[in-house]
């Protein structure tokens, strides 16, 4: 768990370049401030990321439920931490405007807890059902789930468009699930 490379790293550049491009004043207020946080505790994390990533070993038999606080706002490294920013960037402005910066940002918070709820019971009906109790030890950080959600309420919001997934034209009904996948085979864990 301990891939991350401490200070300014080529996927935190691009990011910050990234962000520059759209331009501060573009961004709304909990989305910019969603990103700062990561990109802060990025560079000065509370605790190394196996005291934050989140299992059910960790947070339920040893009682640790902070854990579903800071595993979304850790990442692993400055890729991962570059793909979920940069994809907040985007659903974020979509996101936010619609649905205004003070409902946005109670979404943010409920489904940054939830996220983490889902993947333990996830991971519990995998011990259940495949009778391996390795499960229970998968420690993950980030805000990849979040972002899924996001991209499902953003489908949700703006129905019939079409989005590019690879270069190739996926209803964005769909776009989610196999983003979900390609991110899989991609970056495993």
């Amino acid at each position: 768990m301990e891939r991350r490379q401490r200070g300014v790293s080529a996927g935190l550049l691009l990011l910050l370049y990234q962000i520059s491009q759209v331009g501060f004043q573009n961004i709304p207020s909990v989305t910019l401030g969603v990103l700062v946080l990561n990109i802060f505790l990025f560079l000065n994390p509370l605790r190394p990321l196996s005291e934050v990533c989140l299992s059910v070993n960790e947070a339920v038999h040893k009682k640790n439920w902070q854990r579903l606080l800071l595993a979304p706002f850790h990442h692993a490294d400055d890729w991962h931490l570059y793909y979920n920013m940069i994809s907040m960037l985007w659903k974020g402005i979509m996101l936010e405007r619609k649905l205004k910066s003070i409902w946005f940002a109670y979404i943010i918070a409920v489904f940054s807890v939830l996220i983490g709820v889902v993947y333990m019971v996830l991971e519990v009906l995998l011990v259940i059902i495949l009778d391996d109790p390795s499960y229970e030890m998968n420690c993950g950080v980030g805000f990849s789930g979040v972002l899924f959600a996001l991209k499902v309420l953003n489908n949700h919001y703006n129905p019939g468009r079409v989005s590019s997934v690879f270069g190739l034209p996926i209803s964005s009904k769909y776009a989610c699930w196999v983003e979900l996948v390609a991110i899989h085979f991609i970056s495993p864990g």
